[in-house]
């Protein structure tokens, strides 16, 4: 059985996109290069190319041909992915009340003073 494709990025997804917000476009082997050495260990590059295609289809990313490459860049804001989380935890997690979001960050987070 298949599982149902996210509305959100996967964590996956989430750190493809951290890097292409911070540098595209970029072809398959940059953000293979990229994720190798955030993750510290070798991905198969058949294997991005699945997750990039795949982001591609849901309209996470946009993708053109140059050469015999295609380059990769985000097609979504950072804000706007960051906001989609944030209403989604707010709606599960605190019944939709910005207040008692924000109360729990308060409330939780070392905050300095200053």
């Amino acid at each position: 059985m298949v599982r149902p494709a996210s509305e959100h990025p996967t964590e996956l997804e989430l750190e493809i996109l951290k890097i292409l917000w911070d540098d595209s476009p970029l072809p398959v082997r940059e953000v293979r290069s990229r994720l190798e050495t955030k993750a510290n260990r070798p991905l198969a590059h058949s294997s991005v190319i699945t997750i990039l295609n795949i982001m591609h289809r849901k309209k996470f990313l946009n993708r053109r041909k140059e050469g015999k490459s295609f380059l990769f860049s985000p097609k979504v804001l950072k804000e706007n992915i960051a906001g989609d989380f944030m209403e989604d935890l707010m709606s599960r997690l605190f019944d939709g009340s910005p207040s008692g979001m924000m109360l729990n960050i308060l409330e939780t987070a070392d905050i300095d003073s200053e």
